[in-house]
């Protein structure tokens, strides 16, 4: 049964192949690419020769990428063809997974939304939200999640802080039952991304600081939770319980929008908000001190 939804899998997943590289390069005018129009065509856009020799690469070849026959690609030739024929990043990372590889990471200037998620984070205010990428490094906090879980100014990896930062650990009344889940849930996401280093990096150099750490990394358990119920034990603030969401950000492969929002018949929100004005009002006194 299963070798049978895996050839369907795999059928469906070549005929998707097929139908892309068709669509885009259909797309494309020989005048885009800086080719002479030549005499009427039959069909729109580039010919199947053209891209292969756009891309350096044999027209054979490249035919049969296009009719889903079951070859090795390279990311050199991906990468070929994706420029060949325009793609943005996210067409790119869908070429990658049609045929059954990786996407490369993506670099800070194919990264896009960077404004959208700032405004998304102030947006969810008075209630604690964060963004990590796909290896949990903090892409960006709001004020509220840095009151209420203790970031310090070092924290730069959300798994790294759970860990190795006192207070983001004192304030989770059930951190030794979340810890499990969260070991396991980032190895599962090394795992899809199995070229990056610096998942090794971060797992190597939380087993040397967290003795914790390298006896459930040693278990090598497979979880994934994207919802939940966070206690925190705030030194001000007291008991403040929210339910928690992971959203995955549709064009950013990786990123995800940690949102809490205050648990329904608690005074959770009331606390925060609280905290937020005594926050605010603080930094106003430092600023009269300052001038």
């Amino acid at each position: 049964m299963t070798t049978s939804l895996n050839a369907v899998r795999e059928s469906r997943r070549r005929e998707e192949l097929k139908h892309f590289l068709r669509t885009r390069r259909e797309r494309l005018r020989p005048e885009d690419v800086g080719l002479p129009p030549g005499a009427r065509r039959r069909t729109p856009g580039l010919r199947r020769e053209e891209v292969a020799m756009l891309a350096g690469i044999g027209a054979s070849w490249y035919t049969w990428l296009e009719q889903g026959r079951d070859i090795k690609v390279s990311e050199h030739v991906l990468d070929a063809i994706s420029r060949t024929l325009r793609l943005d990043a996210v067409e790119r990372d869908h070429l990658y997974q049609l045929v059954g590889m990786n996407p490369p990471q993506r670099t800070a200037d194919e990264t896009p939304g960077t404004a959208q998620l700032t405004a998304l984070l102030e947006g969810w205010m008075p209630s604690p939200a964060y963004v990590i990428d796909r290896c949990w490094n903090i892409v960006g906090t709001n004020r509220a999640a840095e009151l209420v879980f203790g970031f310090r100014e070092g924290d730069t990896n959300c798994l790294m802080a759970f860990f190795t930062n006192p207070a983001f650990r004192a304030r989770h009344r059930y951190w030794a039952e979340i810890a499990p889940g969260l070991v396991s849930e980032f190895r599962r996401d090394a795992a899809r991304y199995p070229d990056d280093p610096e998942f090794t990096r971060i797992s190597d150099r939380l087993v040397e600081e967290s003795p914790e750490f390298a006896e459930l990394w040693s278990r090598y358990e497979i979880t994934a939770a994207n919802q939940g119920v966070k206690a925190i034990d705030h030194p001000r603030a007291g008991c403040l319980i929210f339910e928690h969401s992971v959203l995955e950000i549709p064009d950013r492969p990786g990123v995800r929008l940690m949102l809490h929002t205050a648990r329904a018949g608690t005074d959770t929100r009331e606390r925060v908000l609280e905290l937020l004005g005594r926050d605010a009002r603080k930094g106003r006194i430092s600023l009269v001190e300052a001038g």
